[in-house]
């Protein structure tokens, strides 16, 4: 079902693909703006995962958002919480960020790698706030029009 990639820019990874400080937990913590290039007209939401790789526990989750309305700009700084009042039927799922935003937060002296995936849907997941990663994956299989990724690395 999946048209093509999702391109996007994000706000938090420099051209060297380093996270710039005020994004990570050594900083602000707050999340990054995302340009969204080639968003399919059928798209109705769209999700968030961010990922750190380089974390002992395989696929180590940071964030989950979901149900954003399908746009070009997503806004940075989202606000922490189950449910995001500036925007209406937006989730914020359980991970290290737990409702929110977390961003890279390696030990002292170790580079770590992280992942952004945007997953473009074709409708609203009916998850309660309480869902991690694996359940907004499983229930929105079926459903994702697009999928993008960009990587960028952090060392404290």
């Amino acid at each position: 079902m999946m048209d093509n990639i999702l391109n996007f820019k994000c706000s938090a990874i420099d051209n060297q693909g380093k996270f710039l400080p005020e994004y990570t937990g050594y900083g602000e913590d707050i999340s990054p703006e995302f340009a969204v290039e080639n968003l399919s007209p059928n798209a109705k939401t769209i999700a968030i995962t961010l990922e750190d790789l380089s974390h002992p526990i395989k696929g180590f989750t940071h964030w989950v958002i979901w149900n954003i309305p399908a746009t070009n700009i997503i806004r940075k700084g989202m606000p922490a919480g189950k449910k995001v009042n500036l925007y209406e039927g937006v989730k914020q799922g359980v991970a290290y960020g737990l409702h929110r935003y977390a961003g890279p937060k390696p030990p002292k002296g170790k580079k770590h790698l992280y992942r952004f995936t945007l997953y473009a849907l074709d409708c609203e997941i009916d998850l309660p706030p309480n869902a991690m990663k694996k359940a907004f994956l499983k229930k929105a299989e079926g459903h994702i029009l697009q999928k993008g990724e960009i990587t960028g690395e952090f060392t404290k």
